[in-house]
């Protein structure tokens, strides 16, 4: 059977191009805006055994169900359910207790992880802001695919909840790294100059680490791919 491939058709492509997102799972062929598209479908589907292989080295999704484990704030964590324990998640040393329908237990439990998400990346934020002497509205969570946070003109900063989940000085460099676009809306010299200054020091080991494991990162709290 032929893997399923999607097609995307760009005005400035100029040649076809096979890609695979590690996030999604999924196969990608960006093709000419006026290109024939059978022939070049026929050419990624020639391709099986590679797009196989780049399948069989995803990450095994890790819904958040009972006796599973996740990292949260450089803690190893492993959701716990007893039926007769209460039905708001509480965190106990390493584990997560909670009780109820089993079946609720994952979208609980997605619940807890946002939320303490949202917690310590406004605590991380609010620390870089008053160390730049700068103000930022508002704080706030997503899941974007492609970017591990963003910040708006009006002083608006937006994360992955995902960073929960890195190493703790990873997902704190993500912050010093939006706090800094508060001062220098782009990503010249004296922006990384401020990054380092507000990090304390040079982000590129945490930078390297999401771009080598950022990707398993999406595949917490999800059951299949996509």
């Amino acid at each position: 059977m032929n893997p399923a491939i999607d097609v995307v058709r760009h005005a400035r492509a100029r040649r076809a191009r096979l890609s695979f997102d590690p996030v999604t799972g999924r196969t990608r062929l960006t093709i000419p805006k006026r290109a024939a598209l059978a022939p070049l479908l026929a050419w990624a589907h020639s391709h099986e055994e590679w797009i196989a292989q780049q399948r069989d080295a995803l990450p095994q999704p890790r819904p958040f169900v009972p006796g599973a484990l996740l990292p949260f704030d450089g803690v190893m964590l492993e959701i716990v359910w007893a039926a007769d324990a209460s039905r708001r998640v509480e965190r106990q040393g390493d584990r997560l207790l909670i009780g109820g329908p089993v079946e609720r237990v994952e979208s609980r439990v997605a619940a807890w992880v946002k939320q303490q998400a949202l917690a310590l990346l406004t605590a991380d934020t609010d620390h870089y802001a008053a160390r730049a002497g700068v103000a930022v509205t508002q704080v706030t969570i997503g899941d974007p695919r492609a970017r591990w946070g963003s910040c708006a003109s009006h002083g608006a900063i937006r994360y992955s909840w995902r960073l929960a989940l890195s190493p703790p000085e990873v997902r704190r460099a993500t912050a010093a790294h939006e706090v800094a676009h508060r001062v220098h809306m782009n990503h010249g010299p004296a922006f990384h100059a401020l990054v380092e200054k507000l990090f304390g020091r040079d982000p590129t080991p945490e930078r390297q680490w999401l771009r080598q494991h950022g990707a398993s990162l999406h595949w917490y709290g999800r059951s299949a791919v996509e």
